[in-house]
């Protein structure tokens, strides 16, 4: 414990022994000349690092409050006031310190992330297995994953069930059942049961090794909010020297100058606030919110305007049946089954998502004979030795040689809703109909409420979909404002627009057309848990868990940060300015000074944490 001390944090450590060591031999050993020399080494010794690296960074043209301790060190050193010069350096190395020891703290899940990344893997082989590299898993590869084990790669389940903890990848805290054909994230971990796994990425492709690069990125880049306190610290430098020159015209005393430097040292302005910034970074990744730096968490803060697409972010993007509708003696349940049937061999996301009705309702899917498909039209097969059609309106009428005259009116309805229909036949007679639709998320009407309450002056939803059924979705979120029938540069365009009368806009999307307008926006926020990896690579923030309700959750993470991060600038100069008020009269000495400038420092990083 005491070596990872000495190794995190040596200069402070040297600078707190010094002060004890000279207040020993001066108080317990009556030797002050001991104790001058002792804290006159400290001073010397551990002001040199500080002075240097201070004047380095002026070379480069970094002016910073660092300049001011500096001031004060050389200062102390010249006046021959030891001890308020050693408290200096302890006060300067120590809140670097203590901002060290909070960046460990903040971005301790993050480490962790870092650290649990899958590495090995079990593949199948000649009838048994093996262990390798995650980096050697190829796509369609075989995994088993055992009781324990994190999923290597994302893969879908083609053998066996489990019980899957979902935490760290979305941040829900119950784990899911899954079964043969559902899709695992890797990252996730099986908490109860074995299954294969077929491997659909590589390592590098995978979800978590996603997150990992995101993360890695978000914690080098520097705040722009850092950059602010710098601003104010240039700006605070000439009023210390200010206040420091009036205190030696009223005491003529240079100990006066000396008193104002110690406690004008503002090291909040440039610790407290760009830890509050990695806090804030790292609260949003603990509720599934990955930021890439501390620009998109400080905009986001002060977004005004936020825009959504609408297929898979205000929708879930995927067709479900709404509606099953028998024309003739046929039920439901028997209509339903014979398109499943059929279906199930398509890959068109319409037949998976009737043969997944039919199986969640407990039906038991014949595999048909003589199955042919035409892509974008419907399928036809054989089942029972009857013949069955399931396709569009147009399919079924030119592969029967017959107009469907008298089903219009059952169908008028659902046109005029925009929904889209899928017709089945048997034997040359339409037995039915299958509404189909997408389905607006529960979470997006609470979501657009809390954005409202958060200040966000103006909500859009941009689609590429036709008005009436953009009108249907807008009215159902509680949206008022939708652009319908844009291509992605129209959608582009759009964000263009809205950024000319708005300072922040957010655009949030989740697909590759949506990617333009994310990388145009102030903002981007792609829904990273089931997106494309363009779209997530074109936005500032990743949203981990699918759920749009996630961007209110962004706004407000951010906006707690900069009211903290702000907080933390006027407290670090207001209390500072007061002391050198104060001080300028004569009326604190260096030391007293020093460790009263030392309590502000840890007051408010201590504050700065509370962004976490």
């Amino acid at each position: 414990m005491i070596g990872k001390v000495l190794r995190h944090s040596p200069l402070p450590i040297f600078a707190l022994s010094g002060l004890l060591l000279g207040l020993l031999a001066r108080f317990v050993l009556q030797r002050p000349d001991w104790g001058e020399w002792i804290w006159f080494a400290t001073l010397v010794i551990g002001g040199i690092p500080i002075v240097y690296q201070t004047i380095k960074g002026m070379l480069k043209g970094q002016f910073a409050s660092d300049i001011v301790a500096m001031m004060a060190i050389v200062t102390a050193v010249l006046l021959g006031q030891a001890f308020a010069g050693a408290v200096v350096v302890l006060m300067q190395s120590g809140g670097e310190a203590i901002e060290a020891y909070g960046l460990r703290r903040a971005t301790s899940s993050l480490s962790a992330l870092l650290e649990r990344a899958p590495r090995k893997a079990r593949r199948k082989k000649d009838g048994g297995m093996e262990e390798i590299d995650v980096q050697e898993v190829k796509v369609g590869d075989v995994l088993i994953v055992r009781t324990g084990d994190l999923v290597p790669v994302d893969g879908t389940i083609v053998e066996g069930k489990a019980e899957i903890d979902e935490s760290a990848i979305t941040g829900e805290p119950l784990t899911r059942s899954k079964k043969e054909g559902d899709r695992l994230l890797s990252g996730t971990v099986a908490v109860n049961g074995t299954f294969s796994l077929r491997a659909e990425r590589l390592s590098g492709e995978s979800q978590y090794e996603k997150i990992v690069r995101l993360v890695k990125r978000a914690q080098e880049e520097k705040a722009p909010i850092q950059r602010l306190a710098d601003k104010y610290a240039v700006l605070f430098t000439p009023l210390t020297l200010s206040m420091a020159a009036i205190g030696f015209w009223i005491t003529r005393d240079p100990v006066t100058i000396l008193s104002v430097l110690v406690v004008a040292t503002p090291c909040p302005l440039i610790l407290a606030t760009p830890l509050a910034v990695i806090c804030g970074i790292n609260k949003a990744a603990d509720e599934g919110i990955i930021v890439k730096g501390g620009a998109p968490i400080e905009q986001v803060a002060s977004t005004e305007a936020v825009l959504f697409d609408k297929t898979g972010t205000i929708t879930y993007g995927t067709p479900f049946v709404e509606e099953v509708v028998p024309i003739g003696n046929e039920s439901k349940e028997e209509v339903l089954f014979h398109a499943a049937a059929i279906d199930q061999l398509s890959s068109h996301s319409v037949a998976q998502a009737i043969a997944k009705k039919a199986k969640e309702l407990g039906q038991s899917l014949p595999l048909p004979t003589e199955f042919k498909e035409t892509a974008g039209c419907g399928v036809e097969g054989r089942i029972g030795g009857k013949r069955y059609l399931v396709g569009s309106i147009s399919y079924l009428e030119e592969k029967m040689g017959r107009k469907f005259e008298n089903h219009k009116e059952a169908m008028e309805r659902f046109y005029q809703a925009n929904k889209v229909l899928v017709f089945v036949a048997k034997e040359d007679v339409c037995i039915g109909f299958l509404v189909m639709s997408d389905k607006i998320r529960p979470e997006v009407p609470p979501m657009i409420q809390s954005l409202r309450a958060l200040g966000v002056k103006q909500i859009v939803m941009l689609t590429g979909d036709g008005t009436k059924n953009a009108e249907v979705i807008a009215k159902q979120a509680g949206i008022e404002t939708f652009e319908s029938n844009l291509l992605p540069e129209q959608k582009v365009a759009k964000v263009e627009e809205f950024e000319r009368k708005y300072k922040h806009v957010v655009m949030v999307g989740d697909g590759i057309n949506d990617a333009p307008a994310l990388a145009t926006a102030t903002v981007g926020i792609a829904m990273g848990a089931y997106g494309t990896a363009i779209s997530a690579e074109a936005a500032d923030i990743i949203l981990l868990v699918d759920n749009p309700g996630k961007v209110a959750d962004a706004v407000a993470i951010g906006k707690r940060m900069l009211f903290i991060a702000k907080q933390s600038i006027w407290i670090g100069i207001g209390l500072s300015f007061l002391l050198m008020v104060v001080a300028s009269f004569g009326l604190i000495i260096p030391a007293v000074g020093a460790m009263l400038q030392e309590i502000i420092d840890v007051a408010v990083i201590l504050n700065a944490l509370r962004a976490r």
